[in-house]
């Protein structure tokens, strides 16, 4: 399976919201789980529109830079933002459809993420995920791209 790698456009832009959703569909049911659902209610509440909003804001904006990629349709997509003041790249979103997972989507979207980060003179490269079983996958594919954890944990209980 080829993948190429390119910029999203404007007619790939539905495409990219409902798979994001098919990606973080399990992550969300596995944070409602570690969460409960009173607490998961609050905090995330409607998570698929949640998700579509925020996928889109980061496609619209000028500081994201949105890269595809395509197999035999899109298989993937990740968002990178520079902070050129303190020369971190944040590799802000990244999804791979469920259907295309484990067979190198995610590799080269954090590879071409990275390419994009050194040329534009980052120092480092950062990526965030979540520390529940649903984000398993994330945090071995940073892993496996040589990325170091550094455990945060956040506590939440209802009032």
């Amino acid at each position: 399976m080829g993948i190429e790698i390119r910029d999203q456009t404007s007619e790939d832009r539905e495409a990219v919201v409902a798979l994001s959703l098919r990606a973080w569909e399990p992550v969300h049911a596995s944070i409602a789980r570690v969460l409960g659902p009173e607490i998961y209610a609050r905090v995330v509440g409607d998570w698929s529109r949640a998700q579509s909003q925020d996928v889109r804001a980061a496609l619209d904006s000028e500081e994201m830079r949105t890269r595809v990629a395509v197999t035999d349709r899109i298989a993937g997509f990740s968002t990178v933002r520079l902070d050129r003041k303190e020369r971190i790249g944040v590799l802000h979103m990244l999804a791979v459809d469920p259907e295309r997972q484990g067979r190198g989507v995610g590799r080269e979207l954090i590879a071409d993420a990275e390419r994009f980060m050194r040329e534009a003179d980052m120092r480092v490269a950062l990526i965030e995920t979540g520390g529940d079983p649903g984000h398993a996958p994330a945090r071995a594919a940073y892993e496996g791209a040589g990325y170091t954890g550094m455990p945060v944990v956040h506590y939440y209980k209802a009032l």
